[in-house]
């Protein structure tokens, strides 16, 4: 596992703690930037995997 997976990860768990928070509290913007750092988190992971896989292969 790399350092782009982990923040990856990272950001996918803080971002759905702030979505379900915003979802909670009814605060449409709080839930909206927790689906942003979420699905960003997701992409860092995403290359983060694909990093490793290539490292793998090599």
């Amino acid at each position: 596992m790399n350092k782009e997976q982990v923040k990856g990860r990272v950001e996918q768990a803080k971002g759905k703690a702030k979505e379900v928070t915003g979802h909670a509290v009814g605060n449409k913007d709080l839930e909206r930037k927790g689906k942003n750092q979420k699905n960003s988190g997701k992409v860092g992971a995403a290359l983060g995997d694909l990093k490793e896989d290539l490292k793998d292969t090599a």
